[in-house]
């Protein structure tokens, strides 16, 4: 899953991890799209708005989900949009997550990395 801010685990890795395996969005919720899973924020921000839930949800049309997206999205995200809105979001524990901007990385010699902290 190749992505917008996606989690990744190891510091020392340039890929994101599977949103399956990411533990960060079962602690966050959205007041922005109450109805959106962790699940469905991750794929809004590791698609870069292109596909904005799983299956769709009251703010999100099933239309533009996963689920329902007649067109995959670019493997570069070359079709995904050039901005995205996101989502506010509200952190239900403390802890931090890895992050990796995947849009701007060649995973070879160029990263862009960090670490968000929640106290």
């Amino acid at each position: 899953s190749s992505g917008i801010n996606a989690e990744y685990g190891d510091v020392g890795k340039n890929y994101p991890l599977e949103i399956k395996h990411a533990s960060f969005w079962s602690g966050v919720e959205s007041l922005t799209d109450p109805h959106a899973s962790g699940t469905d924020i991750a794929i809004g921000f590791a698609s870069s708005g292109y596909y904005c839930s799983e299956k769709g949800t009251k703010m999100c049309p099933a239309s533009e989900s996963v689920e329902k997206k007649h067109t995959d999205i670019n493997n570069q995200l070359n079709n995904a949009p050039a901005s995205y809105f996101g989502h506010v979001l509200r952190f239900k524990r403390k802890g931090h997550m890895n992050y990796i901007c995947t849009r701007n990385n060649s995973f070879s010699n160029r990263s862009q990395k960090g670490t968000l902290w929640i106290k």
